[in-house]
């Protein structure tokens, strides 16, 4: 089913599967029409059936990432690339590495970098030197987090180092050996730089995020739910499983 909340269109489709297919056909239009197109990434449990789905189109030849360049929306500070667990790590394991990526149009914020805010605004300056992305993908978290935006006083402005919220790292510790593990900080677009991206395509899935959805798209902007800044965006695809929607009507 396909829906418009505002400047919001809404796909909700009626499992994960059929989210990852309509969502990879989001993303292969974009970059089939502008094969230079500049692409922010995002990593999470969410994205990776989309993923799966590009691998599919590019290893039959229906689409092709040699053009594009590539921006990851976050990383955890400090973290090792050789880390499973980091950023840089999954989404070479889950996308570049199986696709015909120019490796060298690869940006991932550093999380080995000795200064973060030096890092954070050296990657700034790579997405405006880029001519700033066609179309960021996003992920949203428990709380209304996209990107590492936790839920503040303010929405954040362009790419920074930030505190994760308790429950995110307690979201993320699955992925670790313990809680223990998981990294306290990360670098991330911030709130600013996500809304110059000129498309937003935003995945969310299952029971348990249809509440801050439903929060994110029709409550009040606050930046308190940070998602809830994709409000004031003009052009944001939000692909959704029917769990997840449940509340969008």
């Amino acid at each position: 089913m396909k829906k418009d909340l505002g400047n919001i269109k809404i796909y909700i489709m009626d499992d994960y599967e059929q989210m990852s297919v309509q969502a990879s056909a989001i993303v292969a239009e974009q970059i089939n029409g502008k094969p230079d197109s500049v692409i922010g990434f995002a990593t999470g449990s969410t994205p990776v059936g989309m993923y799966k789905e590009l691998i599919k189109l590019n290893k039959a030849g229906k689409l092709s990432f040699s053009g594009i360049i590539a921006f990851n929306l976050d990383e955890y500070f400090p973290i090792k690339k050789s880390n499973a667990q980091s950023y840089d790590y999954f989404m070479k394991d889950n996308l570049f590495n199986h696709v015909n990526i120019d490796k060298s149009k690869l940006n991932i914020p550093d999380g080995e970098a000795t200064d973060a805010q030096a890092e954070c605004i050296a990657y700034e300056g790579k997405i405006k030197a880029s001519g700033g992305i066609d179309l960021q993908i996003l992920g949203m978290g428990n709380n209304g987090h996209i990107g590492f935006n936790e839920p503040a006083d303010a929405f954040t402005n362009m790419t920074n180092c930030i505190t994760l919220d308790k429950s995110t790292i307690e979201a993320n510790a699955r992925f670790f050996q313990s809680v223990n593990e998981v990294p306290i900080k990360a670098l991330t677009m911030g709130i600013k730089t996500i809304m110059l991206a000129r498309k937003i395509v935003l995945l969310v899935n299952g029971e348990k995020k249809a509440k801050i959805l439903k929060d994110s798209l029709l409550g009040n902007i606050t930046p308190k739910v940070p998602a809830s800044a994709l409000q004031l965006h003009q052009n944001v695809v939000a692909v959704v499983d029917k769990e997840a929607g449940k509340y969008l009507g």
